[in-house]
């Protein structure tokens, strides 16, 4: 018989909900809309009562350790052997309809394995991605960004998520892989499921059959482009593997990207520090894009290992095949790194990973986020949030950090001509 949850810790929205059998006591979920309306109050209730390590759920009753402290991160990230990325072990006790097996689950791609078949596959990455053209990628920023806001300039209101960030992230993403819009937007829509985590068995069904489509186009018409190069990499990756590899990078691509540039925008919009500052020139754009990678990192919970045994760290044992999670968002704002490291310049933070799983695409993100923020703000450079900040909705999953919308105004202008 399931135990009713324990009473709760501080408000009432980060209740910690004990888990049926276990026996680490109880665990605060990461899934609800409370957790993601408020998670920076979360992360201090787990200070108050854990060290660095702190036992969550991903989603209901499936148990995991949350790393909220910023040298243990960085010792975990440096230790693949005794942390290794690969869950087989884990999902071999999961059920199938799982919300965040599809985000977890092992693929044969360098996010999930370890060792030599890392190597293998974030080569083959890597080498696709370093041919990418970083002062046409500032062209195909503008070529893309142009147009949408001419879309909306001329309404005086628009939602900076549904008709910017998230259309130009997919455009720019779909021109480095060479893909056509229409098979790029069945992708899109099996990733956006997988992030939510609701129906995300059908959105992971949904993506792999577009990347499929996308690496048969490639193999009879290849191009110059990220896909191309991959699959005309020496380590020659089989279909599937190539599919793996790809999803990576839509997973990376899209949807974090879009949360980079929205985050990015709510904090110049709703603070003076950075409004008046990046706006009038004292504080560039990039000064921003860190604080936001500090403070409300797109991906705010991931980086997730699963120890082959039992592991001790911080005088807590963790058990062997649960889910580490790192809190990048936590880790970053941990009051024993926070004043020494966080200051306008500072790029110290985790939001990109540390050891050999970080990003490969940091410079890239940095420079699409930038541009993209650059040429609204140069656009529309009387624009201002429409509502009040505390009327935003985020949305809900243990892993992103993510609103809802990003609802602005500004005064009604004619279309900019396009380059």
């Amino acid at each position: 018989m399931t135990m009713p949850p324990p009473p709760a810790r501080g408000p009432a929205h980060h209740t910690q909900r004990r888990v049926p059998g276990d026996t680490d006591g109880p665990r605060v979920p990461l899934y609800t809309p409370a957790f993601a309306a408020d998670p920076h109050g979360a992360y201090r209730e787990m200070r108050a009562t854990h060290r660095s390590l702190v036992p969550v759920e991903l989603a209901p009753d499936v148990p995991a350790t949350l790393v909220i402290g910023y040298s243990t991160a960085l010792r975990i990230f440096n230790d693949p052997d005794h942390f290794p990325a690969d869950p087989r072990a884990w999902q071999r006790n999961v059920a199938a309809d799982c919300p965040v097996l599809p985000m977890m689950q092992w693929r044969p791609n360098a996010l999930r394995s370890a060792g030599a078949e890392h190597t293998r596959y974030r080569q083959t990455t890597t080498a696709g991605l370093d041919k990418v053209d970083q002062y046409g990628l500032h062209d195909t920023v503008a070529r893309t960004a142009l147009p949408l806001i001419n879309e909306f300039c001329a309404d005086g209101a628009a939602d900076l998520v549904r008709q910017y960030a998230f259309p130009l992230a997919f455009a720019v993403l779909n021109a480095m892989l060479g893909c056509p819009a229409e098979i790029a937007e069945h992708a899109a829509t099996g990733m956006a499921a997988i992030f939510e985590g609701v129906d995300a068995e059908r959105g992971n069904i949904m993506l792999v059959g577009a990347l499929q489509e996308l690496i048969q186009l490639k193999r009879s018409r290849p191009g110059d482009d990220v896909t191309t190069r991959m699959l005309q990499h020496p380590a020659e990756l089989s279909d599937i593997e190539m599919v793996h590899q790809l999803a990576t990078l839509y997973g990376a691509g899209i949807e974090p990207q879009q949360n980079l540039i929205v985050n990015t925008l709510l904090l110049i919009l709703t603070d003076e520090r950075f409004g008046g500052s990046v706006l009038g020139g004292s504080l560039s754009t990039r000064d921003a894009l860190d604080e936001v990678l500090f403070n409300d990192p797109p991906m705010a919970n991931f980086c997730i290992s699963f120890p082959r045994q039992p592991v001790l760290i911080d005088e807590a044992w963790l058990p062997a095949d649960q889910p580490v999670v790192i809190s990048m968002a936590a880790c970053n704002t941990d009051p024993d790194i926070t004043a020494a490291q966080q200051y306008a310049g500072n790029r110290s933070h985790l939001a990109w990973g540390a050891g050999p799983h970080v990003c490969p695409a940091s410079s890239m993100a940095y420079l699409i986020a930038q541009d993209a923020i650059d040429q609204l703000l140069d656009a529309l450079p009387e624009i201002r949030l429409a509502v009040a900040a505390d009327e935003l909705s985020w949305r809900p999953g243990p892993f992103h950090r993510a609103v809802t919308a990003l609802p602005v105004v500004f005064p009604a202008s004619p279309p900019l001509p396009v380059l």
